[in-house]
């Protein structure tokens, strides 16, 4: 029996980036269906966001990620540039959204196209890996959707033509979320219940498994 788990996941999210290669794996080693959702990042969907945090947060997040990555074998570093536009100082973010939007909407139609998760897996890694400036300069992208195994020309036209229907589904999806009772990323949902944070990856094994959770064969 194959089980089914929505992956709620986001282009500016590092805790994101560091979930995806275990995600990967489990959706190779198991009889599991894993449905990305891309959604916006807080700062995007929550007006004043980063504003209503204590200043120290962005430091310790910082510090976690480059650890946790350390731990995990990953290599990780700043996104150069950051997929929103926002001063960093003030925590204004701004009402002109040009990267993420499109990262989003790309990933979206990656999903449809049945190549969700190769395409967060190897972009996240361009954008989050910490060896790529400029990640949205050049062929950079085009290659990363590339290896995704799809064609990033053909994901930008079905962006552009059906923007509209493209986040019609995005905010979808962060109707469900809401719906299952978080708003972070990454969160899985298994069986209506919300597993946050890519720290609780092996607590959604534990569940899975007691649902009949199977190696493929």
């Amino acid at each position: 029996m194959t089980l089914q788990v929505d992956v709620f996941w986001s282009f500016r999210s590092p805790y994101s980036y560091l979930a995806t290669p275990r995600l990967a794996e489990i959706a190779a080693r198991y009889e599991v269906q894993l449905d990305v959702r891309p959604v916006y990042p807080l700062a995007v969907r929550v007006d004043g966001f980063f504003k209503r945090q204590d200043r120290r947060w962005p430091f310790y997040v910082g510090r976690d990620c480059f650890r946790t990555a350390q731990m995990l074998g990953m290599t990780f570093g700043p996104p150069r540039p950051d997929p929103i536009v926002m001063d960093l100082t003030t925590g204004d973010v701004a009402k002109d959204q040009p990267h993420i939007q499109r990262l989003t909407h790309l990933g979206q139609a990656a999903v449809e196209a049945g190549r969700g998760l190769p395409f967060i897996v190897e972009v996240s890694k361009l954008i989050w890996g910490g060896q790529t400036p400029g990640w949205d300069q050049g062929d950079h992208l085009a290659r990363a959707t590339a290896r995704a195994g799809l064609d990033l020309a053909a994901l930008d036209a079905t962006a552009s033509g059906e923007a509209a229907r493209l986040e019609a589904a995005i905010q979808a999806s962060h109707a469900r979320l809401e719906e299952v009772g978080h708003w972070g990323v990454p969160t899985m949902v298994f069986q209506d219940e919300p597993f946050f944070g890519q720290d609780r990856i092996e607590t959604l094994l534990w569940r899975m498994g007691q649902y009949g959770l199977t190696e493929r064969a």
